[in-house]
């Protein structure tokens, strides 16, 4: 059983939702983001999601496109961004998906990425322009390195799709919950839940749902008829509001916790 499905049994068992928490890697610079990561889970986070920063993030909005444009100009790499994980597993034991674009992955090596990723301490990997379709050269690599494949399903994911994705995937479920690009919204859109509900009903996978999530009470509702809430932009925000000052890891750590205490 991998890290990740380690922690969705054990939230099942407590009956509580879980919290999946989007940094970027290497925003707003490497010794601070590292310090993000290390208050994101001291806040209670589940699992994180760590952004390898890509000059063309099409399915974020303008807060990630702006984290990883910093993260970027910062010196920002692949490989830094695996040495920031491997030094967040130092301290924490709490589960990381990689989230990327697959350019970056393919010129580091797919079987290098894989294998680096896992040496570092990553336990699972999210490419989220990769499609069912397209995943036969990364998928076997990144099963044979130990982790899992994180599958990603849309509004306008049909039942046909939703069945390869969940055949395809480990770990969990990520439910795209709008139409459109990452970035923290007012509210949810209508349906989610009850789709949230159908795809559950097709999948033994936990289900996440994310994308527009910025307060405790959306988190709370994007998980009434799922397992966990994805909080990305929203955190994002506090990063690129704070910078590296010793204050910023301090006021996330405060927004996370409140997030995961309307999960309990």
């Amino acid at each position: 059983m991998s890290r990740i499905e380690k922690t969705f049994a054990s939230l099942k068992e407590r009956r509580e939702k879980g919290l999946v928490v989007y940094l970027t890697a290497g925003d707003p610079d490497p010794r601070a983001s590292l310090s993000y990561f290390r208050a994101a889970a001291d806040g209670g986070a589940d699992l994180l999601e760590v952004g390898i920063p890509f000059s063309d993030p099409m399915a974020d909005g303008p807060t990630i496109q702006a984290a990883a444009r910093r993260a970027l100009e910062a010196g920002m790499t692949t490989a830094r961004a695996l040495a920031l994980i491997e030094g967040l597993r130092r301290t924490h034991a709490t589960p990381v998906v990689v989230f990327g674009y697959f350019n970056p992955l393919f010129r580091y090596g797919i079987r290098r990425f894989c294998r680096d990723a896992r040496a570092a301490g990553a336990d699972g990997v999210l490419v989220v322009d990769l499609p069912c379709e397209e995943a036969g050269e990364m998928l076997p690599e990144v099963r044979n390195a130990g982790m899992d494949w994180i599958s990603l399903v849309a509004p306008t994911s049909g039942p046909g799709r939703v069945r390869r994705a969940v055949a395809m995937g480990s770990g969990f479920l990520y439910l795209i919950s709008v139409t459109g690009i990452t970035g923290a919204r007012q509210s949810l859109p209508p349906g989610v839940e009850a789709w949230a509900r159908e795809v559950k009903r097709r999948t033994s996978l936990p289900v996440a749902v994310g994308f527009g999530i910025s307060t405790p009470g959306m988190a709370r509702a994007a998980a009434r008829s799922a397992d966990a809430a994805v909080v990305g932009s929203a955190c994002v925000r506090i990063v690129e509001s704070n910078g590296a000052s010793r204050t910023g890891p301090e006021a996330l750590r405060r927004f996370v916790r409140s997030l995961k205490k309307e999960l309990r």
